[in-house]
């Protein structure tokens, strides 16, 4: 007997619980994740111990970086122009994934399952996931992966093994959404370490209203970072 596949289901945004707690369950499928991105929904799992559960989120407010709004300190405009680093675009995905899954310096754990490795490397063999990787000396020492629809990029973690190395990767992902017409970089929930770098917060119903129109935009990634070095004014 063939498996019947769970069909797509998500409540509407406003029944998100405080938190933006929206639905737990479903499957982590190319479809159940281009249909939650483009409803304002990101999966985002729940571990405790041996215990995991998937979950999907739609939080108040949402937490976005404007394309031109990324704070760029002194020390990381040198390192850019020191041409000491190389970055690209989609040369190791499933490299930048696994440096995103690693555990963090401070013993917070990761949310980036196998589970959740596995469905986003799908998602970059369909070409709906993107990577930039930064490289020192031919290692990987930093990069980033989102999911892109429309004129809207969704980052989704980073990471870096050298200093500054994932800003790096961010001050080369925000020009190139800027030179492909993009208009809406969403990163989901406010950190500190987001908030130093230039994160802001909208509510919900803007954010969406931005996503619609985003969305409706002729506009792609594209197929190699615009510019080797982008200027820094």
């Amino acid at each position: 007997m063939s498996e019947v596949a769970e069909p797509i289901y998500f409540p509407p945004v406003t029944a998100a619980m405080e938190g933006g707690l929206l639905r737990v369950g479903g499957r982590l499928t190319p479809d159940w994740l281009l249909t939650a991105y483009e409803r304002g929904i990101f999966p985002w799992p729940v571990i405790e111990d041996d215990w995991e559960i998937l979950a999907w989120f739609s939080p108040d407010p949402r937490a976005v970086i404007e394309l031109d709004g990324l704070h760029v300190s002194r020390r990381l405009a040198r390192r850019i122009r020191s041409q000491r680093f190389e970055v690209t675009m989609n040369h190791d995905f499933s490299g930048v994934v696994a440096g995103c899954s690693e555990p963090r310096r401070d013993d917070s754990g990761t949310w980036i399952t196998p589970a959740i490795c596995a469905a986003y490397r799908q998602l970059h063999e369909l070409g709906h996931a993107h990577s930039i990787e930064v490289w020192c000396q031919g290692a990987l020492v930093g990069g980033l992966y989102g999911v892109a629809l429309g004129g809207m990029f969704a980052g989704e973690s980073m990471f870096f093994r050298m200093r500054d190395a994932s800003k790096i990767a961010m001050f080369f992902l925000l020009e190139h959404l800027r030179q492909r017409g993009f208009t809406l970089f969403d990163i989901q929930q406010q950190t500190p370490h987001a908030e130093r770098m230039g994160a802001v917060e909208i509510s919900r119903s803007q954010f969406l209203s931005r996503l619609h129109c985003a969305l409706a935009l002729p506009v792609t990634f594209g197929e190699r970072l615009q510019g080797d070095c982008p200027s820094l004014g």
